[in-house]
């Protein structure tokens, strides 16, 4: 079961660090990955085309959620969840797993996994240049003033005679969806429904994820 291709939906707590069995630290981000419910099957076969599986995580207020979402959740005997995300799998998986079932952390991940995180990135407001694209800035010398912090050109007047589409331009930064990917398992907690991934995951502390297996799966190197 360890190596499924089903994604679980989660939360981020926040970052921390943790010491392996010779001593070295590694800065880790835990994840709270409580059992998913499966509210929903879809497969190739029927209506829908494809096969995915439509999980739910959390807890909500019937009274936030519309008539029709209450009563989809209850034909598996299941509350309104917070987040509910459909994650595509093949048919195989598909069949193993029944509505109204729960997938759990160790059913899907192990230690020593590659997995990639997707959350939504912290919104940074109107940016600039060099906040939003990591300019570089123009050099400090003698007669330059004024530009040190400007984007550079972004067109001429006769030819092109207009600013070509993607130029990089001061603009909104962040809060949209991210993914990060390989990052290394370090520790499950099955008690307490924890992850611990090393490294960076998208989103302020208490926002959303999903996990999934890592798609590349590059082999990690070996640290010194």
């Amino acid at each position: 079961m360890a190596n499924e291709q089903i994604g679980l939906l989660g939360r981020k707590l926040g970052m921390t660090q943790i010491f392996d069995d010779v001593g070295v630290v590694s800065a880790v981000t835990v994840l709270e990955i409580q059992p998913n419910t499966v509210i929903q099957v879809k497969s190739s076969a029927s209506k829908d085309g494809y096969a995915a599986l439509q999980l739910g995580y959390g807890s909500r207020k019937e009274s936030r959620v519309t008539k029709a979402e209450i009563g989809h959740v209850a034909k598996v005997g299941a509350r309104p969840f917070r987040v509910v995300r459909e994650i595509r799998v093949s048919d195989a998986v598909a069949n193993t797993h029944a509505a109204g079932s729960q997938i759990a952390i160790d059913a899907v991940f192990a230690v020593k996994q590659k997995v990639d995180v997707t959350g939504n990135s912290k919104g940074r407001g109107f940016a600039g240049v060099f906040k939003r694209w990591n300019f570089s800035g123009f050099k400090r010398s003698h007669g330059v003033h004024e530009y040190y912090r400007h984007g550079g050109s972004i067109g001429t007047r006769l030819t092109p005679g207009m600013t070509f589409k993607g130029v990089k331009m001061p603009g909104r930064m962040g809060g949209g969806k991210n993914t990060v990917q390989n990052l290394l398992i370090v520790r499950i907690d099955t008690e307490r429904n924890l992850v611990f991934v090393r490294g960076g995951v998208p989103g302020p502390d208490g926002a959303y994820i999903v996990l999934r297996q890592a798609v590349k799966g590059k082999t990690p190197r070996k640290r010194k």
